[in-house]
């Protein structure tokens, strides 16, 4: 059985800092792409950011880009999400998923999610 675990969310004001979790069981993580998406009512998922494991590769939402940072403890089995200079536009339910490949990786179109932890930043 497969599951992916987010913890880390909560309440940040704009321009402070999170950091997300996911804890992966029941995978193997080679030659998996691990992601963070979000979503907010009213508006699209959107892709956060990538990696593969076992690449340098990373992948980034305009959005984010230069503010996130996607990371992996590989011994852990555990996915990260650095957030930083958080804007209010970051608020949303993040959630972390896996699939075989980054090809095409923000159509969310992935084969593991996790259940979600909420981001809410105030200004």
């Amino acid at each position: 059985t497969v599951e992916l675990v987010e913890s880390g969310g909560g309440s940040v004001q704009a321009g402070g800092s999170l950091r997300l979790s996911c804890a992966a069981s029941g995978i193997t993580w080679s030659g998996y792409c691990l992601a963070w998406f979000r979503q907010t009512p009213g508006k699209e998922r959107e892709g956060v950011a990538a990696l593969y494991v076992g690449s340098t590769s990373t992948y980034y939402a305009d959005s984010v880009k230069g503010r996130f940072t996607i990371s992996r403890d590989s011994a852990k089995n555990t996915l990260f999400l650095d957030m930083n200079r958080m804007l209010p536009e970051d608020t949303a339910m993040y959630y972390c998923a896996a699939e075989v490949t980054c090809l095409r990786w923000k159509r969310g179109e992935f084969d593991y999610w996790g259940q979600g932890t909420q981001v809410t930043v105030s200004s």
